[in-house]
């Protein structure tokens, strides 16, 4: 039914063992020091030309708030509980994880890079945001809006991610929707497949960022949220989805996966979900019942591929990933099978995030 079960000897175990347990020690921030607030650290404001920013540690899930700032660049490499952008002009703007919410109201000319768990725009025009959003992003009064998939590394962005609350597997960050529509035209747009962060982001050279230098790379191929093809075309009638059961060691083969594929350059990974599924919705999507154990361990993290002979692509990825591990994973088997299961897995996922 699409399971795949891997044995390992004392040796591989072991191996895997320790690579888990090292993901999970580079997840794991030791327990901060009590932040002394002063309301200044928290705002960026009335700037113009100059470079601006937050090193890890800095803000420590404070509130941030942007206001009335012109050709600036402005790097907060950090998480935050919320952040509010008012009436800025021409600037490149960096958020770090955000827990809740990101509000951009009255901007104009702006790049953005933020991951969060809401997005929102008013009165905003010509943003282009590099995103991920665990909902669905909303822009209202807003025009020439364009949306890529969030692109960035740093050795503190995955952990910043966890304290935020945050899945690097919960990105929906091309669902737009529009609270405005103009009749006949389009507010909003989604950026070319190819087009790289590294063409609007680099890192400024100011003697506060000293730390992160050579550190940060704004490109797909590091970063940790996988980049997906979200709400574009797909490119083949062929779709394959792959499972990852919680035991612990589903983050690291999940990475791994996302690097197997890489190579595959005619496999496009559509759509990521992370989330808890509930028994009689996984016997809809995997059509059988022997999962009752595995789902009671926790979340699951689930794929779409999308590509000519992705099924065997993805059957031998799995493979590859498994190498030498114990552990529980679902990998479509068929075409005819495949394009409901997805259906079914997803349409779960997106009554669990409230759509």
């Amino acid at each position: 039914m699409g399971c795949l079960f891997s044995k390992s000897s004392r040796r591989q175990a072991k191996k895997e063992k320790l690579e888990e347990e090292k993901a999970e020690e580079q997840d794991e921030v030791p327990e901060e020091e009590p932040i002394k607030l002063d309301p200044k650290d928290f705002i960026i404001e009335n700037k113009k030309g100059e470079t601006f920013g937050r090193t890890p540690g800095k803000v420590r899930g404070q509130q941030f708030m942007i206001n009335n700032c012109e050709d600036c660049n402005i790097y907060i490499f950090d998480h935050i509980a919320t952040v509010t952008i008012d009436d800025c002009t021409n600037c490149t703007i960096f958020l770090g994880p955000v827990q809740q919410s990101v509000y951009i109201r009255d901007c104009t000319d702006i790049r953005l890079m933020a991951a969060c768990q809401q997005y929102r725009t008013r009165d905003c025009r010509k943003v282009d945001t590099y995103l991920c959003c665990t909902t669905q992003p909303v822009i209202e009064s807003s025009t020439s809006m364009k949306f890529g998939c969030f692109q960035c590394f740093y050795p503190e962005l995955e952990p910043q991610f966890h304290k935020a609350g945050l899945s690097v597997y919960n990105n929906n960050w091309s669902t737009i929707h529009d609270f405005t529509p103009v009749p006949g035209e389009n507010n909003f747009s989604i950026m070319d497949n190819d087009e790289e962060a590294s063409q609007l982001f680099s890192l400024p050279t100011a003697d506060y960022f000293h730390s992160l230098q050579n550190k940060v790379a704004f490109t797909a191929t590091k970063c940790v949220v996988p980049k997906t093809m979200g709400s574009r075309r797909k490119i083949s009638d062929e779709s394959c989805l792959i499972v990852f059961f919680n035991d612990g060691g589903q983050h690291y083969r999940a990475h791994k996966l996302v690097e197997e594929m890489r190579a595959h350059t005619k496999c496009n990974l559509v759509q990521t979900k992370e989330l808890t599924m509930q028994l009689n919705d996984a016997k809809r999507v995997f059509m059988s019942d022997s999962y009752t154990h595995a789902l009671k361990q926790g979340p699951v993290i689930g794929f779409e591929y999308n590509g000519d002979d992705c099924i065997q692509l993805c059957q031998q990825a799995v493979v590859a990933v498994m190498q030498g591990s114990t552990g529980l994973v679902f990998v479509s088997q068929n075409k005819s099978l495949a394009q409901q299961q997805i259906e079914n897995f997803y349409n779960y996922a997106d009554m669990q995030m409230g759509f």
